[in-house]
């Protein structure tokens, strides 16, 4: 029940993250890269928002990610640690693909592509130019290795006594 409790926590946090960094033309900037490529082309073209638009690549932002997931999920479940790897693996690799899972259906799919708040200034009447899941797909197979590498890495330091 614990663990339940613990990924809801976890889940509604990200997405509070999500909605705060959302909202304005600056705000979304720095999430390009989530952006369908359509849209990506069309903000780096724009004479006012394209000199803005600047990107991190998408391997620092990988290992950015994992440092970041790497360590949240070793606080959130140290506290609740178990004997030997295996337990501590598991736990960190459920909560971090449950988490890669909601961001992927309900933040990508169900959320951001059909509100407003993410769209830019001058394709706010064009929902369609939103609506494809491909770079959203990517980077869930992408967060699939990114956790299973957490994983691993928290379930040897949580193992360790």
């Amino acid at each position: 029940m614990r663990f339940l409790i613990e990924t809801i926590c976890l889940c509604l946090a990200f997405w509070g993250i999500c909605y705060l960094g959302t909202g304005t033309d600056e705000k979304n900037l720095k999430g390009l890269s989530a952006y369908p490529d359509v849209i990506q082309r069309k903000v780096k073209n724009d004479p006012v928002l394209g000199p803005r638009a600047t990107g991190v690549s998408s391997i620092a932002r990988f290992f950015s990610n994992l440092l970041l997931y790497t360590v949240l999920l070793l606080i959130i479940c140290s506290f609740d640690r178990k004997d030997g790897f295996f337990p501590n693996f598991l736990k960190v690799l459920l909560m971090g693909e449950s988490l890669n899972l909601f961001d992927f259906l309900v933040i990508d799919l169900l959320w951001w592509r059909h509100t407003k708040r993410i769209r830019f200034t001058g394709t706010e009447n064009q929902p369609e130019l939103y609506s494809d899941p491909k770079n959203h797909r990517i980077s869930f197979v992408k967060g699939i290795l990114m956790f299973l590498i957490a994983a691993l890495v928290d379930g040897i330091l949580l193992s360790c006594r």
